[in-house]
């Protein structure tokens, strides 16, 4: 299988992260994407790089004056003086627009770059730095690469992504992502001729971003097996069972909470879920969010999965017989994150794959 890779990714590494008031040290390092190549490569996936991409694919995704903003952000917080006067250096949120704040008024658009840094935020946790734009635009181009690989007539292909994508939302941002690499997928291949697209969520925390993306589109599928957020889990707000689509996206929308604690039978149970619903909803060719935060060793979620669930998994996936993109979310444990990945790609090294 082709690994799209683009080394711009390192250009995006924010230190550092506001969680409930306190500074935090930052859990998503360029290493991350490193060690998953190298750990490709060895059980013989061929790296190739990206291609550089205009915003056509990326404007039908989400809304260009969010684009244009996280593009701007920096040196306009820079110029506004924020790094001098209180020695912040990463922009950061701390003021959000609520709907009903607004009482159904139109949103107008603050002067102040402090307060402009809410207008698209999700959380104060998803900071941008110098490189962030660069590295997240890089993500969307190894996306769009390994969906244009998969038109091209790969059976299958993944794209090194990071930072990760699944929690930005047309309009919004936050997670961690900043752009939606897994819908800019989904888009290149319904551009590119596919009739129908399923999306299958692995991370440990359900994407949002993506559901929200494509919640009132009948011709994109999402389905997400991810730990309950009701019991706490980010993203907390969303991700529930009773959300299934609406208008034209009626019963396109599968989310599958798992209670913490659960392990390989609880998590396959829910893959095998999607994967039924997949074979309803009858898709031209598939998109997986390949999270592996549900590890049994991430700190980032109370799920207990192993590498054989994760491998399960694969199997489950190749099962479908249909054109796959790959493209890669969380997964923070450096000491398995390489491991986890090439396990549930490790089908897809059979002859023909």
């Amino acid at each position: 299988m082709k690994v799209a890779y683009s080394p711009k990714h390192a250009l995006h590494d924010t230190p550092t992260g506001t969680w409930v008031g306190v500074q935090i040290e930052g859990d998503e390092p360029p290493e991350r994407v490193e060690i998953i190549c190298r750990a490709l490569a060895e059980r013989g996936h061929s790296v190739v790089e990206a291609v550089t991409h205009d915003d056509i694919i990326l404007h039908r995704v989400h809304d260009p004056a969010m684009v244009e903003y996280m593009e701007s952000a920096v040196e306009a917080w820079y110029q506004a003086g924020y790094q001098d006067e209180v020695g912040q250096t990463q922009v950061t949120a701390y003021a959000f627009p609520l709907a009903k704040m607004l009482g159904g008024r139109p949103l107008r658009l603050p002067r102040s770059r402090a307060a402009l840094a809410g207008v698209w935020a999700m959380d104060t946790m998803t900071q941008i730095g110098p490189g962030t734009f660069e590295g997240a635009r890089a993500a969307v181009d190894m996306a769009q690469t390994a969906a244009e690989l998969v038109l091209g007539g790969d059976p299958a292909a993944y794209a090194a992504c990071r930072p990760p994508g699944h929690h930005a939302g047309r309009d919004f941002f936050g997670g961690s992502c900043y752009l939606n690499n897994a819908a800019v997928a989904a888009e290149t291949l319904r551009v590119g001729g596919v009739g129908r697209v399923g999306i299958i969520d692995l991370d440990a925390h359900h994407g949002n971003g993506t559901q929200e993306i494509f919640y009132h589109r009948g011709d994109v599928f999402y389905g997400s097996v991810h730990v309950d957020p009701g019991e706490g889990w980010f993203p907390h707000f969303v991700g529930f069972a009773d959300e299934t689509g609406a208008g034209q996206g009626e019963a396109t929308n599968l989310n599958l909470p798992i209670a913490p604690g659960g392990g390989d039978h609880e998590w396959l149970a829910g893959v095998d879920r999607v994967i039924e619903a997949m074979v309803v909803f009858d898709p031209d060719a598939i998109v997986v969010s390949l999270g592996v935060d549900a590890g049994a060793s991430d700190l980032n979620s109370p799920l207990l999965v192993t590498e054989d669930g994760y491998r399960g998994a694969g199997a489950r996936i190749a099962g479908l017989d249909l054109p796959i993109v790959f493209v890669q979310e969380g997964g923070y444990d450096l000491t398995t994150i390489g491991v986890l990945v090439a396990a549930t790609l490790s089908p897809f090294e059979e002859p023909g794959r």
